[in-house]
């Protein structure tokens, strides 16, 4: 069972208003994107209860997207109690995202 959140409209001020939130803008056919989900899922399940590790899908949330002026795929954003704080774009490597999220707990 996947650890990570999946973001809508509905849920994204609440999730990601408290505390420190990694969100990763993906699509299905986006091999990049592939290719970091396994990370994704690794870091959902070791920063279970201290970081909201969530997940947009592109395709299906485009206002997000929009909102958030996401331009290409994977973009991994970093927030802290609301504010985006960083981002990454493209894949990186499951320590640079770790590093990351420590910084800002």
């Amino acid at each position: 069972m996947s650890k990570y959140t999946e973001l809508t409209p509905a849920n994204f001020e609440e999730i990601t208003n408290k505390g420190v939130s990694m969100v990763d803008f993906w699509a299905p056919w986006c091999g990049p994107c592939r290719m970091i989900a396994p990370v994704i899922e690794e870091l959902a399940e070791e920063f279970e209860g201290k970081a909201n590790i969530c997940k947009v899908n592109t395709d299906e949330e485009q206002d997000l997207a929009v909102k958030y002026g996401i331009r290409s795929i994977p973009t991994i954003i970093f927030m802290k109690d609301g504010e985006v704080v960083d981002q990454m774009v493209g894949a990186s490597s499951k320590q640079a995202f770790t590093d990351k999220i420590n910084s800002l707990m």
